[in-house]
């Protein structure tokens, strides 16, 4: 039996001893009064070594055990922080400190009562006189020195990583006030927050691989959600002029550093606007809750300064690519395009002039862009969703945005096509995408036409994508930081 089991069966033998005793490790409820750091706010001008006759009635998790044979020494955890508490081995606290050092290990939830006081060395504390097992760990936590560093434990076990890695949680904190923040800013503006379905009989409003399943009671394919969009343009239809959604979207793609298969998106849609109001829209989110948040426009990132301050830089693909691929492609011709493609080994989607261009700016531009950056007017080919552009006589451009910081794309918006019979076009060349082999390409919504053709105003929408948010704002590297559950590979046992 190695080491670990050994933990684990000393722990199993405690539990059935206390049981033995009529002590019950898992009771159904304890009164917390008192939380860590309010007793550490409270209690902050103790001189050295005073104590007090307020009583404190705390709960957490056993962090740190210390024996001094006279003195037993434990740091508890508990939603604030972390708080020190002591047991004396004399009169009326002898019983819990016979408790405490017999039965307890690290990781043990338990209840504690006592006075507050300050030791010698200056640290607030809790002089315990009534000791309660809250629950017996079973399980030993990683060894503190060492903490939990293995990225991909961390991710797999967040519940270990959020104890052993308190910092953690803070991100989290964090996430859940740049949500709100987003929430309090839709309100001064008066957008109406809307849900949509996750399961859906047909999926659209993106270029992505859905995920399937089944209704067994219906005895129907199902997809979940890729988007909220096309719901959301049924409701301005119906009469909502300002609607917005914050929702989880489903993609059967790709896994990195900013994708992950299930990822939180908030959608707008406000009737008789454009993509210039969602310009103007976007930054001004970005800029409220960046200053909600964090206090500040500007943040860190990867060694960077990023300010977030209004206006945004806005520059068409087709300057973008003048810039940083160093080409032009508005003297280009369609051959000419295409050749410096095959030059450069460049993937593209397809042969022709819009995913070209577009492969051009994936492979040239997006990384180059550090500064939040607006890259306006993409080619028509990469969706079947937005008006062409009004002064494009070629019908070759639409009035789309996409807006990029440190590499990545941070949203998405257009001017929202709502000519009935062009929709119907372009959505039926997308059905025939589909049948074709194009996973991406979206099937025929006939109750979605059917909507349109009862007549949609003018309309601007946006999606803005809030985990790329939060790891901007929070400075963390990787998606997986800011998903409390991040999709892991299923660990291989037999390994």
């Amino acid at each position: 039996m190695g080491r670990y089991e050994q933990m684990i069966s000393e722990r199993k033998r405690k539990l059935k001893e206390l049981i033995g005793l009529g002590i019950n490790p898992y009771p159904h409820k304890f009164n917390q009064k008192d939380f860590s750091e309010n007793i550490k706010r409270k209690f902050s001008k103790l001189k050295n070594d005073e104590r007090t006759n307020s009583k404190a009635v705390i709960a957490g998790r056993v962090m740190t055990k210390r024996n001094l044979g006279k003195l037993i020494f434990s740091t508890i955890q508990d939603s604030k922080g972390n708080i020190q508490l002591i047991f004396e081995k004399k009169g009326k606290t002898l019983e819990s400190f016979e408790l405490f050092k017999k039965f307890i290990d690290t990781g043990d939830f338990v209840g504690a009562e006592g006075t507050v006081m300050k030791t010698k060395a200056g640290e607030i504390s809790v002089m315990v006189s009534n000791l309660e097992i809250l629950s017996k760990s079973i399980r030993p936590l990683p060894e503190k020195w060492h903490g939990l560093k293995d990225e991909e434990e961390k991710y797999r076990k967040r519940y270990l990583d959020l104890i052993m890695n308190p910092e953690v949680k803070e991100v989290f904190i964090k996430r859940t006030e740049i949500i709100n923040a987003i929430r309090e800013f839709m309100k001064m503006k008066n957008i109406m927050e809307v849900e949509t379905p996750f399961l859906q009989t047909v999926y659209g409003g993106a270029n992505a691989k859905p995920f399937k399943t089944r209704l067994n009671t219906l005895d129907i394919d199902l997809f979940l959600a890729i988007s909220p969009e096309l719901y959301l343009k049924r409701l301005i239809v119906g009469g909502y002029e300002r609607v917005f959604t914050i929702s989880r979207n489903f993609r059967n793609e790709g896994i990195d550093r900013w994708h992950n298969p299930e990822f939180t998106m908030m959608e707008i849609y406000l009737a008789y606007s454009d993509y210039n109001d969602m310009m103007d829209l976007f930054e001004e989110i970005y800029e409220y809750v960046a200053k909600k948040v964090n206090g500040s426009t500007k943040i860190k990132f990867r060694g960077k300064t990023i300010d977030f301050k209004r206006p945004w830089k806005r520059m068409t693909m087709e300057e973008a690519i003048k810039k940083y691929a160093g080409i032009d492609i508005s003297k280009m011709s369609d051959k000419e395009i295409s050749e410096f493609v095959k030059k450069n080994r460049i993937e593209t989607k397809e042969d022709c002039w819009g995913w070209n261009m577009q492969a051009i700016f994936e492979h040239f531009c997006e990384e180059k862009i550090e500064q939040p950056t607006f890259i306006l007017d993409h080619p028509l080919v990469t969706t079947p969703l937005c008006k062409t552009h009004r002064e494009d006589k070629l019908c070759r451009i639409i009035e789309r945005f996409e807006p990029f910081c440190m590499g990545a794309e941070l949203g998405n918006a257009y001017t929202e096509l709502n000519d009935p019979v062009v929709q119907r076009e372009l959505l039926d060349e997308q059905q025939k995408m589909l049948s074709k082999g194009d996973e991406e390409a979206n099937p025929l919504d006939e109750d979605f036409i059917n909507a349109i053709e009862i007549g949609m105003p003018p309309t601007g929408g946006l999606g803005l994508g809030i985990d790329r948010m939060v790891m901007l704002l929070t400075g963390q590297d990787s998606i997986k930081d800011v998903i409390l559950f991040p999709f892991m590979k299923p660990e291989d046992k037999k390994k």
